[in-house]
C-alpha cells in the first residue's frame, strides 16, 4: 500500500464541510483536490455584492466558534492571525405584535429574566429549559454529533452506553412544540423557542424535542459575529487549505464519480477522467447518487425521506439606518401553528410569516454605504414541488413589507434602494440542493435524524460524504463535525 503523502483524495463540492476535510486530509499528508463547479468557495455560505452592499446568502448566525479555530490550531495555526469575531450582547431581538421586545443575553440568569419579565413563564422554567437543552447535547454529544453511527465499535465504550441508557432524556418521542409547552407555559416564550427548528428547515410540531439541543447553542454558548461577515470564515478556510497544499479547481464540474470493481477510483469532470485513492463528496448526497452515481445502486432508505423545508430570501440595500434594530431580528408571526401548517401542510407561505432580517452592517459599516444597512430578509417556506412561486414571492413580499412597515411604525418600501430575491428554485440552481431544500432530508418525525445518510456507503469502497445532506446534520457546527467524522473514516481506511 502506497505511503500517506502519495495518496490522493477528490472532494466534490468547497462548502465548509468540504473545506474542512479537505484541511484535515491534507495536515494528515494527503494531496487534496477540491472541484468546485461555482466560481468561489462557501457553498450555501456565498456573498453578493449590490450596489455598494454586501450581503451573506447563507448562514448569519455564528456559534462555537472554536471548532473553526480548532482547524487552525490543527494545523499550528495561530486562528485570530486569520479571521476574528466578536460575541453579541444580546444576540437576538424577537418582536411581537402587541410591542414586546424579548433580547437574548449572554448570561444565563439575565436571559432567564428576561424571559420571565417579557413572555410570562418563570425564570425557574427557563433555567430548566436551558439545563435540558444541556442534557440533550452531553447526551447526544459523543453518541450521534461527534461520530458515526454506523461503525459498530462506536457503541461498546463507556460514554457511549452511557449516553445508550440515558436516551429517554433526549425526548425523542415528544414533539419539540409539546415539550416546549409542557414546560414553558407561555405562548410567547414557545414561538421563540420553537423558530430554532427553522435552523433544520423542521416543524416544530412534528420534530423531535431532541433538537431543543439546537438552541443551546445559541443561547447558553453565545451567538458570535465574524468580522467581515459570514464568508470571511470560507475565505480563511480557503486560505488555510491552500497553505496545506490543498489545489482548487473553480468553474469545474464533477459529471460521474467512477467506481470499479466496487471501488470508487477517481472522477470526470468536465469530461476528463482522474485518478483517486478516495473520493469525498460534500454534494448533496441526493445529487450524488442520482447525478454522479446514476449507473450504481442507491441505498433506499436515506434516499426516500421527505425533503426539509426552504427559505425565500429578500436581499434589501436600505437608503437609511434603523437604530432600533440589532444584528439579527426576528419578527414572530401571531399565529406559529398556522404558519407551520401554511408551510408543510399545505405548501405555500403563511399570509403572516415569521420574518428574520439580519444586518452584517450594524457590526461591518463597510458592508453597506454611508447612512445605508444590508438587509438579509428570510421567511420560511416549502420546497420546491411545482408551485407559482413567481406569484408567491411577489404576495410574500408584500406581506412581509406590510408587516415589517406595521411594527416598525414606518413604510419601508420607499427606503429600499436595490433589491434582489431568491426562492426555492433559485436556491436549487445555486446550490445543487433538489427541491431547494437546503438543509437536506426533513428531520420531522421521531427517529429522521438518525436515518441520515451515513458519512460513507458500504455499497462503494473509498466513497465518503461530508456536508449538511448526511450525518449528523445542517448547520456549521454539524457540518464541522461530518467533516471530522468523514476524515477520520477515510484516514482508517489506509491506516496499515
Amino acid at each position: 500500500m502506497a505511503p500517506a503523502t502519495e495518496r490522493r483524495c477528490a472532494v466534490i463540492g468547497a462548502g465548509i464541510a468540504g473545506l474542512a476535510v479537505a484541511v484535515r486530509l491534507a495536515h494528515a499528508g494527503w494531496r487534496v483536490t477540491v472541484f468546485e463547479r461555482g466560481p468561489m468557495v462557501g457553498g450555501k455560505m456565498g456573498e453578493m455584492r449590490l450596489n455598494g452592499h454586501r450581503f451573506d446568502m447563507g448562514p448569519t448566525v455564528l456559534t462555537v466558534p472554536h471548532h473553526i479555530d480548532a482547524l487552525f490550531t490543527l494545523c499550528g495555526e495561530d486562528p485570530r492571525a486569520h479571521w476574528n469575531y466578536r460575541q453579541l450582547d444580546p444576540g437576538f431581538h424577537y418582536r411581537f405584535e402587541d410591542g414586546t421586545v424579548v433580547r437574548t443575553w449572554a448570561d444565563p440568569d439575565a436571559l432567564a429574566d428576561e424571559f420571565a419579565a417579557r413572555t410570562g413563564t418563570s425564570r425557574e422554567r427557563m433555567l430548566t429549559f436551558l439545563a435540558r437543552s444541556r442534557e440533550k447535547l452531553e447526551i447526544t454529544g459523543r453518541v450521534f454529533l461527534e461520530r458515526s453511527l454506523h461503525v459498530p465499535r462506536n457503541y461498546f465504550d463507556r460514554p457511549t452506553l452511557s449516553g445508550l441508557l440515558r436516551l429517554g432524556r433526549i425526548e425523542p418521542l415528544t414533539s419539540m412544540a409539546r415539550s416546549n409547552s409542557a414546560l414553558l407555559h407561555a405562548p410567547k416564550a414557545v414561538a421563540i423557542l420553537n423558530q430554532f427548528a427553522s435552523y433544520n428547515g423542521a416543524n416544530p410540531y412534528q420534530a423531535p424535542a431532541t433538537l431543543n439541543l439546537i438552541s443551546y447553542y445559541e443561547l447558553a454558548l453565545g451567538s458570535y459575529h465574524a468580522e467581515g461577515g459570514m464568508y470571511s470564515v470560507a475565505r480563511a478556510l480557503e486560505a488555510l487549505a491552500r497553505r496545506q497544499g490543498v489545489e482548487f479547481r473553480f468553474g469545474t464540474l464533477v459529471e460521474r464519480i467512477l467506481v470499479r470493481d466496487g471501488r470508487a477510483c477517481g472522477v470526470q469532470a468536465d469530461g476528463t477522467a482522474e485518478r483517486f485513492d478516495a473520493v469525498v463528496s460534500n454534494a448533496d448526497v441526493l445529487r450524488t447518487w442520482r447525478m454522479l452515481l446514476k449507473d450504481q445502486r442507491a441505498p433506499r432508505t436515506s434516499l426516500r425521506q421527505p425533503r426539509s423545508g426552504s427559505v425565500v430570501l429578500f436581499h434589501w440595500g436600505m437608503g437609511r439606518s434603523f437604530p432600533e434594530l440589532g444584528v439579527h431580528n426576528m419578527f414572530m408571526s401571531q399565529d406559529a401553528r398556522r404558519e407551520y401548517d401554511s408551510i408543510f401542510r399545505d405548501r405555500t407561505v403563511h399570509d403572516d410569516p415569521s420574518v428574520y432580517v439580519h444586518i452584517s452592517s450594524k457590526m461591518n459599516p463597510q458592508d453597506a454605504p454611508a447612512g445605508h444597512e444590508n438587509w438579509f430578509v428570510m421567511v420560511s417556506a416549502p420546497n420546491n414541488s411545482g408551485q407559482d412561486w413567481d406569484g408567491l414571492v411577489e404576495r410574500t413580499r408584500e406581506r412581509v413589507l406590510a408587516k415589517l412597515s406595521r411594527m416598525l411604525g414606518t413604510e419601508l418600501a420607499p427606503a429600499i434602494a436595490c433589491a434582489r430575491v431568491t426562492d426555492p428554485r433559485g436556491i436549487e440552481a445555486l446550490t445543487d440542493s433538489p427541491q431547494g431544500a437546503i438543509y437536506g432530508n426533513s428531520v420531522d418525525g421521531r427517529f429522521a435524524s438518525l436515518l441520515r445518510h451515513p458519512n460513507f456507503t458500504r455499497r462503494i469502497d473509498n466513497l465518503f460524504f461530508c456536508g449538511g445532506s448526511v450525518h449528523p446534520g445542517a448547520s456549521i457546527p454539524l457540518c464541522l463535525y461530518s467533516a471530522r467524522i468523514t476524515a477520520d473514516l477515510v484516514r482508517e481506511r489506509y491506516r496499515a
